[in-house]
């Protein structure tokens, strides 16, 4: 239990200072309240009403948010093997080159597709 205090101790400090900025927040913060603070933000675009189901979306949206999925999930895999690259040898470059490699074939595959151009 000795080896964990050092974590739960951090976490309750975080935890603390999370509850105590929203506590003092509120008691120490400004109340002017107009309609302007209290409507939805909308990136800076005047709220219409949204059609059953929420409207559409275009694919887009999608496609970018699942090409930051795949590269977050590079970069998970690359620090690791950076950290053991010397224990790993040439096997542990030959697959992760294979692993770069089909990421990069689908970053193309996106790229010719025009997934990366924005309208």
């Amino acid at each position: 239990m000795n080896a964990y205090e050092p974590i739960l101790v951090l976490g309750a400090i975080a935890a603390a200072f999370a509850v105590g900025s929203i506590v003092m927040a509120a008691l120490v913060g400004p109340k002017r309240y107009n309609r302007a603070k209290l409507d939805a933000y909308e990136c800076g675009i005047e709220p219409t009403p949204q059609p059953a189901g929420g409207g559409r979306f275009p694919i887009k949206y999608y496609l970018t948010a699942m090409l930051f999925i795949v590269f977050d999930i590079e970069i998970v895999f690359l620090y690791p093997w950076a950290v053991t690259f010397d224990d790993l040898g040439i096997f542990g470059l030959v697959e992760m080159l294979l692993f770069v490699l089909t990421v990069f074939v689908a970053y193309a595959y996106v790229w010719r597709r025009g997934g990366l151009e924005w309208d």
